[in-house]
């Protein structure tokens, strides 16, 4: 379809604007992530979670009656690597491009598809800044960015343990570590300015040691611990931690520990606070009943021996979303396969389901997505801690207005703002 612009001549000839242009052979979809290195532990099941959605729109007939097909670039190459090969699939005939995983290398690959001219759906990268700092006409995110997330951690942290005075924060030392901290802090401030932070700390990212953070933590005693870590950084920051009893005398706040609960263990003991970037979880309590998530699930397992991770659900959003998009495109051209720019315009206000609740897109390409948190507990069911007291938020409510810059949005909110927004809540 990419590119194929013989269809205008043949639309000078039409009376009505519809293009019945030919069906390709198949959709050519490019799909980065990180195969090797740090962040493999989310790139990896990603990875395998495209191949079974893949598999399944196959097997059902295609999109619009046309195979997909997946072509893998590594983030862990670097951002040389990554840049030249993304150009070469392009090139070489990508219809859509879903990337990335790292938010700086979203930052890098939006201006590089819009030089291309071909559609990026970013699937998974955090950084707030890719649609406040720039418009782009052939770039979307199918999920939430860091403000809703961070907005989400703040609003379960108030309405479950509301008396809490002081709070530390240990980050890696990267541009996530430091956005991350700037959003949660300038709603913590705008929300409850009654709380102190007495600590601030930003290891350096993949250390392996934090002996200096826990003793200091110990000393300072604060009644609550940030980290929205990931990965290797966060396991060994609360196996550490927990070997050295921080986690008895402190509730750890965790935005992104979800991904990290089959690997810790016994390490994370009940009562702290873990967050899911999006409505992400294995057990899934609005979703687990349902046969077609089922089915998934016990597919990924058998695939990779362990449970579904938020990237996962992130790719489910993402090939979600170009499967809607071109669904949409063609009933829009009567029936018939759609060009790039009525798949683009197909993207205003689109709605697409992946594993969780539905996702929709914004006037400023933003997705909407709804927000699960909750409190780990050890039940001596798994040999992992799992979810109780989870919370669903509204992520349109959580996310900054078209237009405004998250930061200083969140700054603007008032005591008793997080009293106002629609949440479900479930036991287990």
């Amino acid at each position: 379809m990419k590119k194929l612009l013989m269809a205008t001549a043949a639309c000078a000839l039409l009376p009505l604007a519809t293009f019945a242009q030919d069906k390709p052979e198949k959709l050519q979809i490019g799909v980065t992530s990180f195969l090797t290195g740090p962040a493999s532990v989310f790139g990896v099941p990603a990875k395998a979670a495209a191949e079974i959605l893949a598999e399944d729109i196959n097997a059902a007939g295609g999109i619009q009656g046309v195979p997909v097909e997946l072509t893998f670039i590594d983030e862990g190459a670097g951002t040389e690597v990554l840049t030249s090969e993304y150009r070469r699939i392009v090139e070489g005939g990508a219809d859509v491009m879903l990337a990335a995983i790292s938010s700086g290398n979203c930052k890098t690959l939006a201006p590089l598809a819009e030089d291309l001219k071909v559609i990026n759906i970013m699937w998974d990268c955090g950084t707030q800044k890719i649609f406040e700092e720039d418009d782009y006409n052939y770039v979307f995110r199918s999920g939430a960015h860091a403000g809703t997330e961070m907005l989400a951690t703040v609003a379960y942290l108030l309405k479950t343990k509301p008396d809490f005075k002081t709070i530390a924060v240990v980050n890696q030392d990267y541009a996530w570590g430091r956005d991350s901290w700037d959003i949660f802090s300038a709603a913590l401030t705008a929300l409850r300015p009654d709380v102190e932070v007495v600590g601030e700390f930003f290891p350096k990212f993949g250390s392996a040691d934090f002996s200096t953070e826990i003793s200091r933590l110990q000393a300072l005693q604060p009644d609550v611990i940030l980290s929205t870590s990931w990965g290797g950084d966060l396991d060994t920051f609360v196996q550490q931690a927990s070997q050295r009893g921080l986690t008895n005398t402190s509730t750890f706040v965790l935005p992104l520990a979800e991904s990290s609960l089959e690997r810790l263990g016994s390490a994370l003991p009940s009562g702290h606070i873990v967050g899911a970037r999006g409505d992400h979880y294995w057990d899934h309590p609005e979703r687990r009943d349902d046969a077609d998530f089922q089915a998934f699930m016990t597919k990924f397992e058998d695939k990779t021996g362990a449970k579904a991770i938020y990237p996962v659900f992130h790719m489910s959003q993402g090939m979600a979303a170009i499967q809607a998009a071109y669904d949409k495109a063609a009933e829009a051209n009567g029936g018939n396969w759609p060009n790039e720019d009525q798949v683009i315009a197909a993207m205003a206000g689109l709605e697409f389901q992946g594993l969780g609740r539905p996702v929709t897109l914004r006037e400023d390409h933003q997705g909407i997505e709804a927000q699960l948190m909750g409190t780990s507990v050890q039940t001596g069911e798994h040999p992992f801690a799992t979810l109780e007291n989870m919370m669903i938020f509204d992520g349109g409510e959580l996310t900054s207005p078209v237009g405004e810059e998250s930061v200083a949005w969140v700054s603007t909110l008032q005591p008793g703002w997080v009293d106002t927004l629609t949440v479900e809540t479930f036991e287990n």
